[in-house]
């Protein structure tokens, strides 16, 4: 049995021998023009996998700069709805309304209010324009649809949610609702289509 296994390391022993003897001889029918041609195709490669590294690590560096403050600047938007919900608590509350102390106390909400937006626009946080524009899916997201026909259907007339962004992103969108044509309206509309179809069919006969 030791035999056979001593046999067997010989054998592949033998091989290895072979297999790198091969090598040898393949490196050694290598030019020196085709050496020098791969050290510079490595080289090559090497300076551009640098490159790429240095490219990825400037933008990591310019994204931490410019919105470092962005988790906490998201977590900051809670003011804002803590206040507006506060506000809208104090304006539903029936034995408040058309007092003083509910004047003073709406004035200095107010107050807090403009403070903390005039801090966010300082820090390039600005609030997204939302009524009476089209909707933005980038920028807005139509939580109902509100029958309007002054309006153009998908216009926003109505705002749920103030939505923010940071310089060019988003921290997070309005939450709208926008407008659509009533059923009268659209039946007058679809009539009308219609009137125009036919009157365009008749000429063509």
């Amino acid at each position: 049995m030791m035999e056979k296994e001593e046999s067997k390391k010989t054998e592949q022993k033998g091989s290895d021998q072979e297999v790198e003897k091969t090598d040898k001889e393949e490196r050694k029918d290598i030019s020196p023009e085709e050496k020098i041609k791969d050290l510079e195709d490595k080289l090559t490669r090497a300076l551009a996998e640098m490159e790429n590294q240095r490219r990825r690590f400037e933008k990591e560096r310019e994204d931490a700069f410019e919105y470092g403050g962005f988790a906490l600047a998201k977590e900051s938007l809670n003011l804002i709805d803590n206040l507006e919900r506060l506000k809208q608590s104090l304006v539903n509350d029936e034995s408040l309304k058309n007092t003083d102390a509910f004047k003073k106390i709406s004035e200095h909400l107010d107050i807090i209010y403009r403070d903390i937006i005039s801090i966010f626009k300082k820090n390039s946080i600005e609030p997204i324009k939302s009524i009476n524009v089209k909707l933005d899916p980038n920028l807005h997201q139509a939580m109902m649809e509100v029958e309007d026909d002054t309006k153009e259907a998908g216009t926003i007339v109505q705002e749920i949610q103030k939505g923010f962004v940071m310089k060019e992103r988003l921290l997070r969108p309005s939450l709208v609702g926008v407008s659509k044509k009533s059923s009268k309206t659209k039946d007058k509309e679809v009539k009308k289509n219609e009137e125009k179809q036919q009157k365009i069919e008749e000429n063509n006969i």
